[in-house]
């Protein structure tokens, strides 16, 4: 085999089906999110609004949050030194923990460099140590949760997105004495459709399930505290082990569980991914600490971004744009085609000087290709009025139609 050949041609397929990643250099400036400066070719260089951001709060560029973090540096510097074990455990990795823990009302909590590692290490973890164990996931479970469970080797059983009847059909087709996981999202991130947490909870009673509740596009925006969809719904005690990250509404980096102190101790005890990699830097921990405090106390920020997205939604639809079946601060405009999707979001930048990615396959299915947008409670109403004619102005010149989607809404 020609091996520089072949890859060669699996990046053409990739060019030639619309699915070729191409990187866009943004540099985010203190003071003024959502705005950012484009570095484009040929030296172009000019102020972007940016629409697809997951820091959905702008907590990454909070006072508060940067104070914390200067402070970390200027007190333990850069590093961690090392994993956990070895000499990566820092007070505000002990303080962070304990504050994740209260604020989903569980008993601990566990850190972990990533949202993706974090799923990896306690779905692949918990599902190799319970015998015989049955995972039940979400056809629709982000691709972190899917390696998770695939790497524990446990039978899988995948019922369809939110249909709490194939669950139950599911479940019921298992051994009742074997162990079983419930995998599930609560705010889907591509579609934002938001999951029956309570009504999974009951079947998870029923047949004797834990629940394990990826929350990671949920924590932070919604509860009375910033807890997620299962604090809103008040179901948080119900759940058994709740995942985050520190990686989108707290504005930093990392990922963590929260559950039963046992059952967290098993992941920290057992989980290879968390054994043998280095922890957060202090500064990180300590700013995502700064945030969720902030977060806990302070709704301002949820209610306004809850406001923006809603006035968006409403405008965007009232234009004729095809918007799925989302719930939540994540708007998906659905477009259905891959090589369209790329040339709109290319439009909007060199055109409206508007930045939003394009999603394709495979993280959404062929013909479900769109843009995700996410509102902010920085964005003001000019920058909805000039995103929604931006579109208007992209579909005109592009010829897609939103009456003509192949996308199902």
């Amino acid at each position: 085999m020609d091996t520089f050949a072949h890859f060669e041609r699996l990046l053409a397929e990739t060019r030639l089906d619309g699915r070729y990643r191409t990187f866009v250099e943004l540099e985010r400036i203190v003071g003024s999110f959502p705005k950012a400066r484009w570095r484009g070719p040929n030296g172009v260089s000019k102020p972007v609004t940016v629409w697809c951001s997951n820091d959905y709060l702008g907590m990454g560029q909070d006072p508060a949050v940067l104070s914390a973090m200067h402070e970390a540096i200027a007190t333990n510097g850069a590093g961690a030194g090392g994993t956990r074990n070895i000499s990566g455990t820092n007070r505000h990795h002990v303080a962070l923990e304990t504050e994740l823990a209260d604020l989903h009302g569980k008993e601990a909590a566990l850190l972990f460099t990533s949202g993706w590692i974090s799923n990896l290490a306690s779905l692949g973890t918990l599902g190799r140590l319970l015998p015989g164990c049955a995972i039940f996931s979400d056809a629709l479970n982000h691709n972190s949760m899917i390696e998770g469970i695939r790497r524990s080797g446990a039978e899988r059983f995948i019922f369809a997105h939110n249909d709490l009847a194939d669950l139950e059909v599911k479940l019921r087709s298992v051994d009742p004495d074997r162990p079983k996981i419930i995998a599930f999202e609560s705010v889907y991130s591509m579609d934002g459709d938001i999951a029956p947490i309570a009504a999974i909870c009951d079947l998870a009673d029923r047949y004797g399930a834990l629940t394990y509740l990826d929350e990671v596009h949920a924590v932070g925006m919604y509860g009375p505290t910033g807890g997620g969809i299962a604090q809103r719904d008040g179901v948080a005690d119900r759940v058994t082990i709740i995942e985050g990250t520190l990686a989108k509404a707290f504005g930093v980096m990392g990922g963590y569980v929260a559950g039963p102190a046992l059952l967290i101790d098993v992941i920290r005890s057992f989980a290879d991914s968390f054994i043998f990699t280095t922890s957060l830097c202090p500064h990180l921990a300590a700013g995502a600490l700064a945030a969720v405090r902030n977060l806990r106390t302070d709704a301002g920020l949820r209610v306004r971004q809850q406001a923006n997205a809603d006035r968006l939604k409403t405008r965007l639809r009232e234009a004729g744009f095809r918007l799925g079946a989302t719930e939540s601060h994540i708007v998906p405009v659905l477009i259905g085609d891959a090589h369209l999707c790329r040339q709109t979001s290319a439009l909007l930048l060199d055109r409206h000087a508007i930045y939003v990615q394009p999603i394709n396959y495979p993280t959404v299915a062929v013909g479900q290709e769109r843009l995700r947008i996410t509102p902010t409670p920085a964005h003001g109403d000019a920058d909805i009025d000039a995103l929604v004619a931006a579109l208007v102005d992209a579909r005109r010149e592009l010829g897609w139609d939103a009456a003509d989607l192949r996308a199902a809404a």
